[in-house]
């Protein structure tokens, strides 16, 4: 299975486990509807997503999930505080062109947001950059850079000082390794691949 896929997987996992049943979900950079599809299936959630790409929407579509396109900051404006139970953010942070002002809206409208993203701080992205001088190219990151989208690389340490410097609280944590399947348990900033937050005011 390729590491994409694996890391979809994951994500189902852990955001299912994490969502009680019957919640108000919104995806924001929801892709195909994949996960949303899931979370109605298996927890009844009442499922919404945004997506910029019209494609993906379209795909939404087809798997009976709704979903609007344009602008996630925009979207999120039209719903009340507290709307939704869960604000979803899987592997779209680093491509947000507001990261900062996107966490607090979710935070605004939504009671809980989930957050997953790739450490840019795993010991091969640095190897890459020490021994190579330049990024790592694979299956997470398999365009050169001037091929690739926006991108705000992130690592651990990066997004926990920012939880701490904006006084947000961490509610749970997950650590993937190398394999993105199994917990890494120490020194995650270096360990681990892939981390998945979630964050309460």
């Amino acid at each position: 299975m390729k590491r994409s896929a694996v890391k979809r997987e994951v994500d189902l996992q852990i955001l299912t486990d994490w969502v009680q049943p019957g919640s108000r979900v919104l995806d924001l950079g929801c892709g195909r509807g994949i996960l949303l599809e899931h979370l109605q299936q298996t927890k009844q959630a009442y499922a919404v997503g945004v997506d910029s790409n019209g494609s993906k929407i379209v795909g939404c579509v087809k798997r009976g999930v709704p979903a609007y396109q344009g602008d996630i900051l925009q979207m999120m404006s039209v719903y009340p505080d507290g709307y939704f139970d869960w604000v979803l953010c899987s592997r779209t942070l680093h491509e947000l062109s507001q990261p900062k002002a996107t966490i607090f809206k979710a935070l605004q409208v939504g009671k809980r947001f989930a957050v997953g993203f790739v450490n840019q701080g795993f010991w091969q992205n640095r190897w890459s950059f020490f021994i190579r001088g330049s990024r790592v190219v694979n299956e997470v990151y398999p365009e050169a850079w001037y091929a690739s989208r926006p991108s705000n690389p992130v690592s651990v340490q990066d997004f926990e000082d920012f939880c701490r410097a904006h006084d947000l609280k961490i509610s749970r944590k997950v650590y993937l390794g190398a394999d993105w399947k199994t917990v890494c348990k120490y020194c995650p900033n270096l360990r681990a691949g892939y981390a998945i937050y979630e964050l309460t005011k």
